[in-house]
C-alpha cells in the first residue's frame, strides 16, 4: 500500500533550484531559516530571488542553459507545483572553507556560495528526498516568503522518487563528508549534451544514461514510444483484412499497400531491399539482397491464392536465373493458413510461408531490442512450409538471451547493494567468480566461470556500457561494476 501523506505547506525556492531537485541534479536546498527534519512540503518554484549576485554568477553556466529552456513559465497569477520533498537533515555552515568543494558537488558557483554566507553568516543545507506529483497542481501566486499555506490540502505519495533510496543515501553521505565527485569528466560530458537533449533523442538516451549512472535520476526510466514506429501496428492490418469490407479497396490497392509495409518492414529488420526487381506485371513483389538473397511474395487478402509459390518460382527464376534463385531464401507473406495444395508446393520447392503477423512480431521485437534480430542466424529457421512457429521460436530463443543479460546485470546491481557499506559514494566491483556464484544461488541452467566472463565482457563494451570492466592481468582478475539496467519491455 502507497504511504500517503497530507501536504499543508509549499517551501518557495527560486526556480532553478526546484528544477535542479526535479532532474536529480542536487538533493539539497539552500533555504533561509533552519528546516526540522521530517518536515514534508510542496516545491514552489518562485520567479524571484533574493540573492543579491545575477543569476550568471550565482549558478553554474551549463545549469542556466538547460533550466532556462524546460522551467515552465511563471504567470503573474499562478504557479505549478509537480514535486515535493520531505526535509532528511539539515546542516549549517558558517565557514568559507568547505565551499569549492560544496559548489563542486552542487548547482551554485563558489562565489555565490561566499555571498551568501557573507549576507546571512551561515547557509543551511537541507537535505530533501524529492518526490514527484502524480499530477502536477496550479496555485496562486503567494507574497514570497519561506513557506506558504496551499489552498487546499495535498495528498501525495512516495510511489514517484526522482531519485531510488540507495543513491539519495550514498549522495547524501557524499555531501555530509563533502568528498569529491567521483565522475567529474562524466558530469561535464553530461552538461555538454543536456541542452541537445530537449530535441534531438540520441542524445536524450545517451543524457539519461549518464544521469541515472551519476544518480541523478532513477533507473526506473519510462520508456515512451517512439511516434515514428506506429506504423508497425499495421503490418497485420494490411496484410490479412477483407478487402471487401474495409475502405473499399481494389485487390491491386490492397496489394500495393501490403507490399509497401512489407517492403519498410524488411528494410527496418536490416534487409538491403532492391528496387530493380519490383512487383507489377511480370515483376518479383520483394527481392532483398543482403545480407543473402531472398525473394518474398506479399498476399494481402483473406486467403493466399492457390499457385503463389507456382508464382513465385517462375517469377524468380526468371529474374535471376535458375542457379542464383535455387541458391536464394523464398518466403510467402500471406493471410489464413495455407491449402494442402500450397504447402505441398512450398516443400517441393523450399518456400517458406509466414503470415503477417508473424512479420509484425518480428518487427516489434526488432524496435525492443534493436540489436536482438540476428538475419544470419534467422536463416536458419527459414524452412519450407508454414513457419510461424519456427520464427515464434527463434524470437523466444532471442528474448531469453536478453533475459539471461538482463538477469546477469542484475547480480552485479544486487551485489553492490548487499554491500555492508551502503552509505559509500562508490561504485564495488567483483570478480567473474563473485558474480557467477550470486548469479548460480537464484537461476537454473547453472553457469560456468567461462560462459559469465563472456557476458560480462560483452555487457562491459563501450557498445553496450550496462556494466563497467577494470582489466585484471588474465581474466579471472578481471572485475566488474555496475552502470545501468538493461530494461525489459
Amino acid at each position: 500500500m502507497s504511504n500517503i501523506i497530507l501536504l499543508n505547506t509549499a517551501l518557495c525556492l527560486p526556480s532553478a533550484d526546484v528544477e535542479a531537485l526535479l532532474q536529480g541534479r542536487i538533493i539539497i536546498a539552500l533555504p533561509r531559516t533552519f528546516i526540522h527534519p521530517g518536515h514534508s512540503f510542496a516545491l514552489y518554484p518562485s520567479a524571484t530571488s533574493i540573492n543579491v549576485l545575477p543569476n550568471e554568477e550565482y549558478y553554474k553556466s551549463n545549469l542556466l542553459t538547460i533550466t532556462q529552456k524546460v522551467i515552465p513559465p511563471i504567470s503573474s497569477e499562478t504557479v505549478w507545483i509537480q514535486s515535493w520533498g520531505k526535509c532528511e537533515l539539515c546542516q549549517i555552515i558558517n565557514h568559507s572553507e568547505s565551499l569549492k568543494t560544496l559548489s563542486q558537488l552542487n548547482i551554485w558557483t563558489t562565489k555565490g556560495l561566499q555571498e551568501i554566507l557573507l549576507q546571512r553568516k551561515h547557509i543551511f543545507l537541507a537535505y530533501l528526498r524529492v518526490y514527484l506529483l502524480s499530477q502536477p497542481i496550479e496555485i496562486p501566486v503567494n507574497p514570497q516568503s519561506q513557506f506558504i499555506g496551499l489552498p487546499d490540502p495535498l495528498k501525495v505519495s512516495v510511489d514517484l522518487p526522482v531519485i531510488n533510496d540507495r543513491t539519495f543515501t550514498q549522495r547524501k553521505h557524499q555531501l555530509e563528508k563533502l568528498e569529491p565527485s567521483l565522475h567529474h569528466e562524466l558530469e561535464e560530458l553530461q552538461s555538454a549534451i543536456a541542452s541537445l537533449s530537449i530535441s534531438q533523442p540520441a542524445a536524450k538516451q545517451l543524457d539519461d544514461d549518464i544521469k541515472v549512472f551519476l544518480g541523478w535520476s532513477s533507473d526506473k526510466l519510462i520508456t515512451q514510444p517512439d511516434p515514428n514506429l506506429a506504423w508497425i501496428n499495421d503490418i497485420a492490418k494490411l496484410g490479412d483484412r477483407s478487402i471487401e469490407l474495409e475502405e473499399k479497396k481494389s485487390n491491386y490497392q490492397a496489394g500495393t499497400d501490403f507490399e509497401n509495409i512489407a517492403r519498410q518492414s524488411l528494410e527496418f529488420l536490416g534487409f538491403k531491399v532492391e528496387n530493380a526487381y519490383k512487383g507489377g506485371a511480370g515483376g518479383l513483389d520483394l527481392f532483398c539482397s543482403k545480407p543473402y538473397p531472398i525473394v518474398c511474395e506479399c498476399k494481402a487478402g483473406r486467403l493466399i491464392p492457390s499457385g503463389t509459390v507456382e508464382e513465385l518460382i517462375k517469377l524468380g527464376g526468371m529474374h535471376l536465373g535458375a542457379d542464383p534463385f535455387l541458391d536464394s531464401a523464398k518466403l510467402v507473406i500471406g493471410p489464413g493458413n495455407p491449402s494442402t495444395d500450397i504447402l505441398k508446393a512450398a516443400h517441393k520447392w523450399k518456400v517458406s510461408i509466414i503470415n503477417a503477423m508473424t512479420l509484425q512480431k518480428l518487427v516489434e521485437f526488432k524496435a525492443k531490442y534493436p540489436g536482438a534480430i540476428n538475419l544470419i542466424e534467422l536463416r536458419q529457421y527459414l524452412e519450407p512450409g508454414q513457419i510461424d512457429y519456427r520464427i515464434n521460436e527463434y524470437i523466444d530463443k532471442a528474448e531469453r538471451d536478453i533475459k539471461l543479460r538482463s538477469q546477469i546485470i542484475m547480480a552485479v546491481k544486487e551485489l553492490s547493494e548487499q554491500d555492508n557499506e551502503t552509505s559509500k559514494a562508490t561504485h564495488p566491483s567483483f570478480t567473474v567468480t563473485e558474480i557467477r556464484v550470486h548469479y548460480n544461488a537464484t537461476h537454473n541452467p547453472r553457469l560456468n566461470d567461462e560462459i559469465v566472463h563472456d557476458l560480462l565482457i560483452e555487457l562491459s563494451s563501450p557498445l553496450t556500457g550496462y556494466l563497467g570492466r577494470i582489466k585484471g592481468s588474465d581474466w579471472n582478475s578481471d572485475r566488474f561494476y555496475f552502470l545501468r539496467n538493461l530494461l525489459l519491455n
